[in-house]
């Protein structure tokens, strides 16, 4: 079955007003809710691959984070990682769930830490049934940005994030995924155009500042991942430059309890270089 295209993805979405901004987010399926967390700078799309087979077993949320693709991109925001945990929340609570599994990626992978912490904390309003965590700076010792990243979180950020082309962000991407697995032309012309839609690109140097919150809040997020009794689980490409077999080994030292699957050859975005094998992990994180 073919994925949605990203017009079709719009069309089947819905809206919520979150703290006065609009909130893009896409539900599909029914049973057990599975929520799917995105990375940076793309969108909720990156799940096109993994929602729809996804839907024929459990209920899928696929939302929008503040600052990307159709969510409102509010000017001189302060985007943190707990006003997007807050945002998850709010998605989940219009569609009256009670229990969720978590899957996320990348940036989405960080708000999935802080869902982690406070569910140790026992502020977490629904019961977390497990998570499954794909590339992403789970550890900020480990994680590697690539130079545009870099510069974003410089005084040039807003300099650089204005002088982005789309050949400039198609090679960035193409970087990152596996040597044999690359996006296609379709998907890249969908990131860009999300990407310039409500001038995202100009949302890039506050919302990378993701980074620095990873180390300031490390402690809370890797110990979330130590301490849960949350089912946990990984699939991660381990050619990816930023987050992969090196992520990986230190993932297994410090939580060996967990299940995880190394993909050769798949870079950082597995859900769209190998769906299967991700669908695969999802389909048995969410065993009762």
């Amino acid at each position: 079955m073919e994925p949605p295209t990203l017009e079709a993805w719009h069309a089947s979405g819905r809206r919520l007003r979150f703290r006065g901004h609009e909130i893009f987010y896409r539900v599909a399926g029914r049973g057990p809710v599975t929520l799917l967390l995105h990375g940076f700078p793309t969108s909720s799309w990156d799940w096109a691959r993994v929602a729809t087979p996804l839907a024929e077993r459990c209920t899928v949320v696929t939302p929008d984070f503040l600052g990307f693709g159709y969510s409102a991109k509010p000017p001189r925001h302060e985007y943190r990682i707990a006003e997007q945990a807050d945002l998850c929340l709010e998605v989940l609570a219009s569609l009256g769930c009670r229990e969720a599994t978590v899957v996320a990626h990348d940036y989405g992978d960080t708000v999935a830490q802080e869902l982690l912490a406070r569910e140790l904390d026992g502020r977490l309003p629904w019961r977390l049934r497990a998570m499954v965590l794909l590339n992403g700076g789970l550890f900020p010792e480990t994680h590697r940005p690539r130079l545009v990243q870099r510069l974003l979180r410089t005084p040039l950020g807003p300099w650089i994030a204005r002088g982005i082309t789309q050949r400039r962000f198609d090679a960035s991407l193409r970087a990152i995924f596996g040597p044999a697995t690359p996006p296609s032309r379709a998907e890249l012309d969908g990131f860009w155009a999300l990407l310039r839609h409500g001038d995202g690109a100009g949302a890039m140097p506050r919302l990378i500042r993701y980074i620095d919150e990873r180390r300031r809040w490390r402690e809370r997020w890797v110990g979330a991942l130590v301490r849960t009794t949350v089912p946990l689980s990984l699939v991660a490409g381990l050619d990816d430059p930023v987050s992969g077999r090196h992520m990986v080994e230190r993932f297994r030292e410090l939580v060996p309890a967990a299940a995880v699957t190394g993909l050769p050859g798949i870079g950082h975005y597995p859900q769209l270089e190998a769906p299967v094998p991700v669908l695969g992990r999802i389909m048995a994180a969410l065993e009762p």
